[in-house]
Formats: structure tokens, sequence, C-alpha cells
């Protein structure tokens, strides 16, 4: 059984190792994408207009994976 592969960004945050900061960072600037790396909860929310994102860890930990390796590359790169 799969079991539920959404997560809080809490609880993501800290088992991809960054912080909420850099995970929100990703998901507004478009590297994590709606639908397939996120999604808005589901469950009754205090700030409709603000919805708490979901997280798929098994996506969004390939993708952080890529975006980090990348970034590192691009720095050294002269």
């Amino acid at each position: 059984m799969l079991g539920n592969i959404w997560v809080k960004s809490d609880l993501a945050s800290d088992k991809l190792g960054i912080s909420a900061k850099k995970l929100s960072f990703l998901r507004e600037n478009g590297i994590l994408r709606p639908g397939i790396h996120w999604c808005s909860s589901p469950y009754g929310q205090k700030k409709p207009w603000n919805p708490e994102p979901l997280y798929n860890m098994k996506l969004c930990k390939q993708i952080i994976q890529n975006y980090f390796l990348d970034n590192e590359l691009d720095r050294f790169a002269a």
C-alpha cells in the first residue's frame, strides 16, 4: 500500500532537509509545480485565501536534489 503521498509543509521541509522558507521559495517561483509537486490542502482552512500547501515527497525530493545540484555547479562554473 502506498499510503498518503501528500504531507504538510513542516514535515516536508524536515524530511527534505531544507527550511520551510526555501520550500516556499521553490513553490512560489514555479520550481515546484502545482498539481504535481504540491497541492492546496483539502481540509478546512483558517485562511481560505492562503491555503496550506501539501507536498508530494517523492517528486519534490527529485526536483530539489537536481535544483540544488545545478545551482552548486553554476556557482563553480567560470
